[in-house]
């Protein structure tokens, strides 16, 4: 039996799952989650179900597949495929209808969306288990499998001095010094490892794709140090966004919000998978 494929995706910060159909080899859409990223109503179930009775001869074959639940759990959920998303459209009034579709056919073609698929083959073909834990040479090689292809200086330690909303990384000229430093940072604890984690976010290492390697680098440390890794659908985007951007000053913010989605799970691939899609989407 195979492994159910799933994917995340975020429009305006609402997620939109998806579902890999192996019969028909494609992926199918949550319906009620298209009707959630357009319409304003408190209860999209409702809504789905009243389209889809009022339009049974559109929906009839709506396939139902397992999906997670914000509750955890998996559940049967009405999935839609391309002629059946066509139909939606046809019918859903919203003013963010043709912005969503457009979003939706961009699906695929994006640079960060095939750097995704390649986070995804990274743990089904099991390579992920023969990265270099907590060296340099570890978050290069994440880094190379990532944008191999996508960016030229994949896996490449950057020469130039980098910044972001006013923050200056570590100087060029000084970061390969400072990497070594990094690296014999010791890993006995939670609070070594982010110390460690927050040391690497302050170097980039990389001219971009620092902080989608950095969390896979940094689960590898929490996987082989603690047995334990991030679950990173319970850490809000926001939250986290603010606690790494305060964390070179105070580090508080951070150690919480990793300390509190710390998961045993470490095998679990929907934990993983689920990890990577929130980890783009801290991105987008």
């Amino acid at each position: 039996m195979s492994l159910l494929k799933t994917s995340i995706r975020f429009f305006d910060d609402i997620p939109v799952r998806s579902v890999w159909d192996e019969e028909t080899a494609a992926w199918r859409l949550c319906a009620m989650d298209v009707v959630s990223a357009l319409v304003d109503t408190a209860n999209p179930r409702v809504y789905w179900a009243t389209v889809k009775r009022r339009h049974s001869e559109l929906f009839a074959n709506c396939k139902q597949l397992k999906l997670t639940a914000s509750d955890g759990k998996k559940y049967n959920t009405d999935t839609i495929d391309d002629e059946m998303f066509n139909s939606l459209m046809a019918i859903l009034k919203s003013p963010k209808k043709d912005v969503f579709q457009k979003w939706i056919a961009s699906i695929g073609n994006s640079l960060d969306e095939k750097s995704k698929q390649k986070a995804y083959e990274l743990f089904e073909s099991g390579l992920i288990d023969n990265i270099e834990v907590g060296t340099v040479k570890g978050l290069q090689q994440i880094h190379a499998f990532l944008f191999g292809g996508l960016y030229d200086f994949a896996g490449q330690i950057r020469s130039k001095n980098i910044s972001k909303g006013g923050f200056a990384f570590a100087n060029a000229q000084y970061l390969s010094e400072n990497l070594k430093r990094i690296e014999k940072m010791p890993e006995n604890d939670l609070a070594e490892i982010l110390s460690k984690y927050v040391e690497m976010n302050i170097a980039h290492p990389f001219m971009e794709g620092n902080g989608r390697s950095t969390r896979i680098w940094l689960d590898l440390i929490l996987k082989k140090r603690l047995s334990r890794c991030v679950d990173w659908s319970s850490v809000d985007k926001k939250a986290y966004l603010q606690a790494m951007e305060s964390s070179p000053y105070d580090d508080t913010a951070i150690r919480a919000l990793i300390r509190n989605a710390l998961t045993a799970r470490i095998h679990d691939r929907e934990v993983f998978m689920k990890g990577i899609d929130y980890s783009y989407y801290y991105e987008a």
